[in-house]
């Protein structure tokens, strides 16, 4: 059988690879995202890897069909289609939400169609569901469950739910008009692994939470509210649940959750201590939505409007008709997860990264600096008598306090610019520069320089007040903000490039290896290719007053 797996580098997606690659029926793989893992790195290898942004600006009919297209094309072939991408965030950008995620749906779905493939499966969620009275009427014990036949008409206030509910009538009526193609719909619970860790903190508690602290044990309790009941499943059981509904290929939906249900006391107890401090859910609502007006935290308060009404999940159709069962309880799960967020976990995929790029696998910054150290025979770096400490060291935190801005700066425009065709390149860079902050300032530890972290401090606070340009606009986006932001990236990444050099040249007195500034230097070239890539994009659209920088139509 050959494969498509659309939006295959996050949490389902990374699981459904590994559990497809276990699949004997499944000869072929076609991973599909909008920003591409490393394909050397498991479960992303074997896999033919194709770009495609199922939710490009539709502000022409012909780019909608362009999008149909590449997707019919890459479809050819197959014996069945898994889509599972899905926008989650930034929430305050409801049109590009639905258009992913909808619209999205509804470009596959067609693509499927005009490739006569025969059967497609569709991540759908328990969110999908309407509420449940009685999770109102049952405050001590967990409510009943419910099976498939459970009304898909969604949460009022959760702009997820909502979306699901509206992916789910685009199945309903792209069944109607092809009833060759068998549709499946997993409506899975709440999906957790300890990889996904870091994905999850971006997505919903933000970067200011002390995670850490998970790993202490010193939480005091857990404020929740007593009729708060938690469904959950392993990614590895969801993997193993896409792979069955693929080689099955049954029409319908299938709920798929663990067979534990938690309520406040088993999440204290896998959260901390086990003491539990009763909070109203009027109160948590309140609370997390004044965090999210003030940007602590990305989650807004439709999430807490979701988790108190949506029914529990009967998954015996899932059990009988497709031989699924979890390996994995909601406890264990959860449990991995919070293990996940107290360490930082992640994956060397796009969405996983890690929470420290110290552990990611960038390859331009995977070696270690000392001279030697990729032949395993690695010197102690340090500063030779040859050189001048005090100069060096003002010469290496000054580059640490260009990357400190310029990493701040690129990953602002690649969330500014995420519903832009040029987002997967910006978001590269974004990544790459990152990882090489955490490089400098690992070497300014290594080479025993002194810190000067005002000068960081103050490149953050700059960065910040460099954002208010004058434009001509305050409230809104200017089409002329992305060329001159590319601009300014573009010179800092030459100047970066320069460091790169010169510490090359002076590798031999620092106990360092020249060839891993080799790889920096070429890595800063690429950036620079994709920076005139984003430039050529911006500057035919710069001072349109129709705002074209945000469509794809030239």
């Amino acid at each position: 059988m050959r494969v498509a797996v659309i939006g295959a580098t996050g949490n389902t997606g990374t699981a459904v690879l590994r559990a497809l690659k276990d699949t004997p029926e499944v000869t072929e793989i076609i991973g599909v995202a909008r920003r591409l893992p490393d394909p050397e790195t498991e479960p992303y290898t074997d896999c033919r890897w194709e770009s495609v942004d199922i939710g490009a600006s539709t502000d022409t009919p012909e780019r909608g069909e362009e999008v149909i297209g590449e997707l019919t094309e890459l479809f050819d072939g197959c014996d069945a289609v898994i889509h599972l991408a899905w926008l989650i965030q930034p929430n305050d950008r409801r049109e590009l939400l639905r258009r992913v995620n909808v619209t999205g749906t509804e470009r596959v779905a067609e693509a499927v169609a005009r490739a006569d493939v025969p059967h497609l499966v569709v991540a759908s969620s328990l969110g999908a569901y309407e509420p449940d009275p009685a999770r109102q009427e049952h405050s001590d014990t967990p409510p009943p469950a419910r099976d498939e036949t459970w009304s898909v008409t969604g949460i009022p206030g959760s702009h997820y739910s909502e979306d699901k509910a509206d992916q789910e009538r685009a199945l309903d009526a792209f069944t109607e008009r092809h009833p060759e193609v068998t549709v499946t719909r997993l409506r899975p619970a709440l999906i957790f692994q300890g990889l996904a860790a870091s994905e999850i903190q971006r997505y919903f508690l933000g970067e200011w939470l002390p995670l850490q602290a998970l790993n202490a044990g010193d939480l005091p309790g857990l404020p929740v509210p007593s009729n708060l009941f938690v469904q959950a499943v392993h990614a590895d059981d969801v993997g193993r649940a896409y792979a069955a509904a693929v080689v099955h290929r049954l029409p319908g939906a299938f709920n798929i959750a663990a067979d534990d249900i938690l309520g406040p006391q088993e999440l204290a107890d896998i959260v901390d201590h086990g003491r539990v401090i009763p909070a109203p859910a009027a109160v948590v609502r309140a609370a997390l939505a004044a965090a999210y007006k003030t940007g602590a935290v990305p989650a807004d308060p439709g999430w807490i409007d979701m988790a108190m009404n949506v029914p529990m999940l009967d998954s015996t159709r899932a059990r009988e008709e497709l031989g699924w069962r979890p390996t994995h309880s909601a406890a264990d799960a959860l449990a991995e997860l919070l293990d996940g967020l107290a360490h930082g976990s992640g994956h060397n995929s796009p969405p996983l990264q890690p929470r420290d790029l110290n552990d990611a696998d960038v390859p331009e910054v995977s070696e270690p600096a000392a001279r030697g150290a990729s032949a395993g025979e690695s010197t102690d770096p340090g500063i030779s008598e040859d050189l001048s400490a005090d100069i060096l060291g003002l010469y290496v935190s000054d580059h640490l306090t260009g990357a400190t801005a310029g990493a701040n700066r690129i990953e602002r425009m690649a969330n500014d610019f995420v519903d832009t065709p040029v987002y997967p390149l910006l978001a590269q860079v974004a990544l790459e520069i990152k990882a090489e902050r955490t490089f400098l300032r690992n070497l300014v530890h290594d080479l025993d320089i002194k810190q000067r972290r005002y000068r960081q401090v103050t490149a953050w606070a700059g960065e910040r007040v460099g954002r208010l340009k004058f434009n001509g606009r305050v409230m809104e986006r200017s089409p002329m903000t992305m060329l001159l932001e590319t601009e300014l990236m573009r010179g800092a990444i030459t100047a970066k490039r320069g460091g790169w050099l010169t510490l090359r040249a002076n590798a031999e007195n620092l106990g360092l290896d020249p060839d891993v500034f080799t790889d920096l230097v070429t890595a800063a070239d690429k950036q620079l290719e994709s920076l005139e890539r984003v430039h050529e994009y911006a500057r035919v659209r710069a001072f349109d007053e129709d705002r074209r920088i945000y469509r794809e139509e030239s």
